[in-house]
Parts: structure tokens; C-alpha cells; sequence
């Protein structure tokens, strides 16, 4: 039987719980001798939500993800905060489209591919925890650069920014160079709030199907459609 809990949650989604059982069996049998009843209840209801809500934070849901090869989904849950053309895009190597998606300490944290992808580089860089609604926070934080090829026309290269946040300070990347990915594959998560980034090449055919304010999901959502032209209306721009 499948559980529903992400095995990137280790050691945190059992440590925690049984954490937060623990003291609700020691408040419940040690705390009647000197509390009055409804501090008890009261006390025993906050644990009981904290638990609901480390199962929730930790919670991978069953996804059936879109195979259209044209189709950039959602490397993320959350909120689209930024979309914004950039003259340097890093590791895409041409003047690049950035979505920035935050995801809040309620919405799922598992990172997956945003296509069928190869790994070609990991780079992890140390840095700041400003709040990760910032676009700031996508330059400064502390971060984990996947850099990915597309394994379908066009074979562009893409970047997955995974961004620390003012709470997160744990970033999970179960992935390795050489690797090859579906779309909507995960591989890894951010812990307790964060940020990703998707960079693009710039191109006259890529789409962008989102704006700033959208909820989106992780290898659910259309980020970027490639259009269907001939090969002369698909060159990069810039």
C-alpha cells in the first residue's frame, strides 16, 4: 500500500511526529495532577494540529502528470510571484525567461522536472534566508542550481532553482548529473517554505501560459507552451 508521505521528509516525518506524540502522552497522563482540565484539552489540541500539519507539509499526493513534450509543467507548488526576462540566464547560456514560484509552509514542497530532462549540472551555493516571496531571495539565499536539457525538440537547456527561505534551511536534491527525467518526475524537495525558479531560453515560439498571482502545481500545471512552427520562427531571441 502506497503512503502518502514523501521519503524526502526523512528523518523529519518520523522524528517529528513521534516527537509530537510523545508529549501529548505525557501531557495527557503527567499534566492532570497540577492543570485544570480544559488547559489540558486546549494543549492537547494545538499538538494535534501541529501533528495534522507536519503530515500535511510532508504529504506527496498521487499525480498524473502531462506527457505532452511541448509543454513546460510547474516545477513546484505555490504562488507565481515574478515572471521576468533576464539578460544572464546562468546555465541556460542566452538571455533567459525566469518564473519564481513561493511556496508557503501549506503547500506541497516536492520539486519534479518540468519536462523529459537530462541532468547536466548540480551546483549548490551557500547564502542568505531573506523571505522567500522576495525575488531577491533567488540571487542571495542559499540555493541548488539543476541544470537540465531537454531530451525533446527543441533541446533547450533549462535551470531548476531550488531557494532556501527565511524558515526553510534544508534543501533536499535526490537527483545526479547524467540523469535522465519524465516530465513531472520528482527529484528532491525544499524543507518548511521556500522558493523555486524556472529559467527558459527567451524564444518567439515559447509561451508563457501564466501571470503573476496564478497557484500552480507540480507536474500538473502548464508553465510554458512551445508552439509548433517551422524551424526558422524557433530560433532564441536575443
Amino acid at each position: 500500500m502506497r503512503i502518502p508521505l514523501t521519503k524526502y521528509g526523512r528523518p523529519q516525518v518520523v522524528v517529528c511526529p513521534a516527537t509530537v506524540v510523545a508529549a501529548m502522552v505525557v501531557l495527557w497522563l503527567g499534566a492532570a495532577l497540577f492543570l485544570p482540565a480544559w488547559a489540558i484539552i486546549s494543549a492537547e489540541v494545538v499538538l494535534a494540529l501541529v501533528l495534522l500539519w507536519i503530515l500535511m507539509f510532508f504529504r506527496d499526493p498521487l499525480r498524473r502528470c502531462p506527457a505532452e513534450p511541448n509543454l513546460l509543467l510547474a516545477p513546484a507548488d505555490g504562488k507565481i510571484t515574478d515572471i521576468e526576462k533576464i539578460n544572464d540566464g546562468g546555465f541556460v547560456g542566452v538571455p533567459a525567461l525566469r518564473i519564481g514560484i513561493f511556496l508557503s509552509i501549506f503547500n506541497t514542497h516536492i520539486n519534479r522536472a518540468p519536462c523529459s530532462v537530462r541532468v547536466e549540472s548540480i551546483t549548490y551555493k551557500k547564502g542568505k534566508y531573506l523571505n522567500a516571496m522576495n525575488p531577491l531571495s533567488g540571487r542571495v539565499n542559499e540555493s541548488n542550481d539543476v541544470g537540465l536539457v531537454r531530451t525533446e525538440s527543441p533541446e533547450d537547456r533549462l535551470l531548476v532553482r531550488q531557494i532556501s527561505g527565511a524558515i526553510a534551511r534544508r534543501i533536499v536534491c535526490a537527483t545526479s548529473v547524467g540523469r535522465e527525467m519524465t516530465g513531472g518526475e520528482q527529484f528532491g524537495m525544499i524543507k518548511f517554505g521556500s522558493r523555486t525558479e524556472l529559467y527558459l531560453p527567451l524564444r518567439e515560439n515559447a509561451k508563457c501560459l501564466v501571470q503573476i498571482g496564478d497557484k500552480v502545481k507540480a507536474g500538473l500545471t502548464p508553465l510554458v507552451e512551445y508552439e509548433i512552427r517551422d524551424s526558422e520562427d524557433a530560433e532564441i531571441e536575443g
